[in-house]
């Protein structure tokens, strides 16, 4: 997709509103959060989910919230061509709010950038909703990419949760921070990466056994190749990292684009366009009905106020 100035970034939830911040900081964009939560919020700028009068609001009830503050968030992306989305969809916050963010900056034919983060699978309270979110997500947004700390963890076991978390947010950073000299693929793509190595060759097998997690070899259709700490790579090596992408995802059908950075270790982070079916679409047992044949699919589910007397437990 085309990243056009200017640019907004938008953080829902507590890991969403971290990364938009960090990501602000590094390309100099404009900025705000939204979350059900006081303690996601830093700006007079952010956007606060009123839900106060429930002790622990579902995403349901969240979303019905949310909805009632579109305007304001409609009336911030009037002065900017491209919104990019971070949300955390294994948070309440992040799987509520993202769909009704992406929907309202497409009908103000906004360019969308959505990156959303999949819960780990033992998370298994988390996967329905994670999993409808990000099918109403993409649909919305001109180009998606997923980070699954899942399959970070899987191709990882001996990392804890929160390194996890530390290397596909670092991932994320180095990805933003080369958006205006790259090219990220239309529809969906899953970025994969690998913890801090000094070889490039093991980082790049890391990443690699990471995207299978989530698709197979044949899915991939298009691969964006970030090497960073270029300066301590030779050019042989870096020229048989792409060798290796293309001769695996078969070179006839698959792209391989090259970005370098510089930096004191070596890391290989991959953003790969993939189609069919994914990983993620298990997480929602009726996700392989097409949208055109629901009934509901234009309005997310939330919870409504009915007007009737019965208590609603959340």
């Amino acid at each position: 997709m085309d990243f056009v100035q200017p640019v907004l970034l938008v953080g829902i939830g507590g890991a969403g509103a971290k990364m938009a911040n960090n990501a602000a900081s590094l390309i100099g964009a404009d900025v705000f959060a939204i979350s059900h939560d006081s303690n996601d919020l830093s700006s007079h700028h952010d956007i606060k989910i009123h839900a106060e009068s429930y002790v622990n609001p579902s995403a349901y009830l969240i979303r019905a919230e949310a909805q009632k503050s579109m305007y304001k968030i409609r009336d911030k992306f009037a002065n900017y061509n491209t919104i990019v989305i971070f949300a955390n969809l294994a948070g309440k916050s992040g799987c509520a709010v993202s769909p009704l963010v992406a929907t309202v900056a497409k009908e103000e034919n906004k360019r969308v950038l959505s990156f959303g983060i999949m819960p780990f699978r033992f998370e298994k309270e988390k996967l329905f909703l994670s999993g409808v979110s990000l099918k109403r997500l993409r649909a919305s947004s001109d180009s998606t990419i997923v980070i699954d700390n899942d399959a970070l963890l899987e191709a990882n076991p001996d990392l804890t949760v929160s390194r996890c978390y530390d290397i596909t947010n670092h991932a994320v950073m180095y990805v933003v921070n080369s958006l205006a000299a790259s090219s990220i693929s239309d529809d969906i793509n899953i970025l994969s990466t690998s913890k801090n190595e000094k070889d490039i060759e093991a980082s790049l097998r890391e990443s690699i056994q990471m995207l299978y997690e989530d698709a197979p070899p044949s899915s991939v259709k298009k691969t964006m190749l970030y090497v960073f700490g270029s300066d301590n790579v030779s050019v042989g090596k870096i020229n048989a990292a792409v060798n290796t992408i293309s001769g695996i995802f078969n070179e006839n059908n698959t792209g391989v684009s090259l970005a370098t950075t510089q930096g004191d270790k070596s890391q290989v982070v991959m953003v790969s366009s993939v189609t069919g079916t994914l990983k993620f679409d298990s997480y929602d047992p009726l996700g392989m009905i097409p949208k055109e044949n629901m009934l509901d699919w234009d309005v997310p589910e939330s919870s409504i106020k009915t007007g009737i007397e019965l208590y609603q437990l959340e």
